[in-house]
């Protein structure tokens, strides 16, 4: 390892989880430990559009209580944003700020397109002759970062979702009478963990010690009755034979739908295809309604209701699973140790112990592995009627959700973490972003 000394600049990118700035709170932590080789610590403001626009703060300036707020503060700290680097312009701009503030260490902390950025970033660097440390940090709510054992975020956010699910439907028992069915369409485009998650909220019933049920009443349970997710084609015809089965023994049917299911066509269910984000992806959000209408058009006397939770199942820090925040925690101290030790072009992984009591240890695995590519959910975790979840997921995710924080309120509202935001002097002349 060659000893190299310089200024370290973490970013965050993407949709914010409940973690990411615990990730960015091991960065700081680390990164303050290493005065020798680390001199200054820089935090890009909205991802990589403050690299290029040159907007960068002082993080050596925060005080030791604001970091640890942001151990329990939901959003992204420094700010994020969805912006594709595609131009030559644009990576040619990054290594000049990056030259003009000797930035010798980087940290993305980022999902898919994230890490393609940051691995494009390693290249370039190496290609230029600069000698830069990239090492990306895992972030995803989705659960779809390939290699990982999982990502940080998604304990967080399948803790809220089964909880949700479980207060949902104590609400929708005490209003059905066999008659009534709530959709909960929630997150996941191109996988399905989340919607597989709701299923942790399934309990059992007293005096309930069968061993074979029917999938409406799996794990001797009760709601989510059904999950929909993008790994299966949606079938309507089989969805609702299903949804007039479950109403005959249950007061009520619980529905839980991926927002990227499709059809047999590979028509996203209820989405407004027309518009897509920065990335070209379809913009979704549709499926509970598409679901609602399809059950009142078919049902008489059946009431249905779609409920959409959107970013807010994503910003929920007061149900932050702790195992998931001191997971993100030291993912983001893994990627400064790992750069310290002349790692570049690198991702840090978490790799499940497989023994009892649960554990982790944190890997690395090249970025190029990583960039833009999707753990799709695994098969075997699919029931065999395609609307279930198989038991074997229950104990994969529930190590992930357990714990909590201990959150301090003020005047009955939680405390977040609020940077100062010192910015650091600009360097060079103003760049215009397309």
């Amino acid at each position: 390892m060659s000893s190299l000394q310089g200024n370290l600049l973490v970013a965050q990118s993407g949709g914010p989880t409940p973690v990411i700035n615990a990730s960015l709170a091991g960065v700081i932590a680390e990164a303050l430990n290493h005065e020798d080789e680390i001199v200054e610590i820089y935090g890009g403001m909205n991802g990589i559009q403050g690299v290029l626009h040159e907007e960068l703060i002082d993080l050596t300036q925060e005080t030791q209580q604001t970091l640890r707020a942001l151990l329990h503060t939901p959003g992204a700290a420094l700010g994020t944003c969805r912006y594709k680097v595609k131009k030559s312009e644009d990576f040619d701009r990054i290594l000049q700020v990056f030259e003009a503030h000797n930035i010798r260490f980087f940290h993305y902390i980022g999902g898919n397109d994230s890490q393609d950025t940051a691995a494009k970033i390693a290249a370039l660097a190496q290609e230029r002759g600069y000698e830069l440390r990239v090492v990306g940090v895992p972030k995803t709510i989705d659960n779809d970062l390939p290699i990982t054992d999982h990502c940080p975020g998604f304990g967080s956010v399948a803790k809220h979702l089964a909880i949700t699910v479980r207060e949902m439907s104590l609400d929708n028992a005490a209003m059905g009478q066999n008659d009534f069915v709530s959709i909960l369409e929630v997150m996941g485009r191109n996988a399905g963990w989340l919607a597989a998650s709701t299923v942790l909220a399934h309990r059992k019933e007293k005096g309930d010690h069968s061993k074979s049920q029917s999938p409406s009443t799996q794990y001797g349970c009760t709601a989510p009755h059904i999950v929909l997710l993008p790994e299966v084609p949606f079938n309507s015809d089989a969805f609702l034979a299903r949804v007039e089965e479950v109403l005959k023994g249950n007061t009520h049917c619980f529905v839980v739908v991926s927002e990227g299911v499709q059809d047999a066509a590979g028509n996203y269910l209820g989405a407004d295809t027309s518009s897509t984000d920065a990335f070209g992806h379809a913009v979704l959000g549709g499926a509970g309604e598409y679901l609602r209408s399809l059950v009142e058009g078919r049902f008489d006397g059946v009431k249905a209701r779609a409920s959409k939770l959107g970013i807010a199942q994503r910003a929920a820090s007061h149900n932050a699973s702790k195992t998931d925040v001191d997971e993100a925690y030291l993912c983001g101290q893994a990627a400064v140790k790992a750069a310290l030790n002349g790692s570049t072009g690198q991702m840090v992984t978490l790799v499940r112990s497989g023994k009892e009591p649960y554990g982790v240890t944190t890997h690395l695995e090249p970025l190029a592995n990583i960039a833009n590519g999707v753990k799709a959910f695994p098969e075997k975790f699919i029931g065999e009627d395609r609307m279930s979840i198989h038991p074997d997921f229950v104990r994969y995710a529930l190590p992930l959700i357990q714990g909590e924080l201990q959150i301090p309120y003020d005047q009955g509202l939680p405390k977040y973490a609020q940077l100062s935001a010192k910015r650091v002097a600009r360097k060079l002349e103003k760049y215009e972003t397309a």
